[in-house]
């Protein structure tokens, strides 16, 4: 299934997706319009289906003007039912869900808002987290406790280390200059910084990233490494507490 990220708005991304098994074309979280409807007419494609994370106007802006043009499947949260219109088919959590030839898995991912959910697409490994999950971050907790976004987290941090981290926005190279305040003894999060700042200088994006290399440097999802309590002077305490903690410092960073 080839995707492809566009980008929108000051540091969102859309993905756009084709099936080459069937008619399928999907769009992931189109907070505007007009860059869309470019890589549509670039493409040829025509677009069947939306999949929105959550409500936020940033990832649902789009969704009005596409559905109109194109008579799109707008697919989303159930429990976001109220605050994105026009949606045509609700998911919770462990429900699936069928694009073309492809099963889609849904997570229920509250945190950054109470009904987010994240996309799993396993037979080509593929995660849309939404605002959920970034490259070295998470999303801020605007509804949700820290609690509920750690064991979001966790969800998305048990599926497969090849598992490709489609995220809502273009936030690493900030992320990355804080996760080596957290975990400064990280060598494969210094590589990763450095890597990361190499990308941004050329314009280039950083997503997708995986699940494997998010494990092994994502602070986030690191909340229950001893090194990482123990930076932070909290040595033996409960990962929601570290999780806590970190989440504080990125708010102030």
């Amino acid at each position: 299934m080839e995707i492809q990220l566009i980008p929108a708005l000051s540091d969102n991304y859309v993905y756009l997706f084709k099936d080459p098994d069937s008619d399928a074309v999907g769009i992931v979280d189109p907070g505007e319009p007009g860059p869309v409807l470019a890589a549509l007419e670039r493409t040829g494609w025509r677009p069947t289906h939306i999949f929105n994370t959550h409500h936020h106007a940033d990832h649902i802006g789009g969704n009005g003007v596409l559905k109109q043009r194109f008579g799109c499947t707008i697919v989303g949260p159930a429990a976001e039912r109220g605050r994105i219109p026009e949606l045509d088919v609700t998911l919770a959590d462990e429900d699936t869900y069928h694009f073309g030839a492809h099963e889609v898995r849904v997570f229920e991912t509250p945190g950054h808002t109470s009904g987010h959910i994240s996309f799993w697409f396993p037979d080509v490994s593929a995660l849309f987290s939404g605002d959920t999950l970034f490259a070295l971050g998470c999303g801020r907790l605007f509804e949700g406790t820290p609690a509920q976004m750690w064991h979001s987290l966790l969800k998305l941090r048990g599926l497969p280390a090849d598992t490709r981290v489609y995220c809502g926005h273009e936030y690493t190279l900030s992320n990355a200059r804080f996760a080596v305040t957290v975990d400064p003894n990280n060598p494969a999060l210094k590589e990763r910084a450095a890597d990361i700042a190499v990308l941004r200088d050329a314009g280039k994006p950083t997503i997708p990233t995986t699940l494997g290399v998010e494990r092994a440097t994502n602070p986030f999802l690191r909340a229950d490494d001893p090194d990482i309590a123990a930076e932070l002077g909290l040595k033996g305490a409960d990962p929601v507490e570290v999780f806590t903690e970190i989440r504080r410092r990125k708010d102030h960073f």
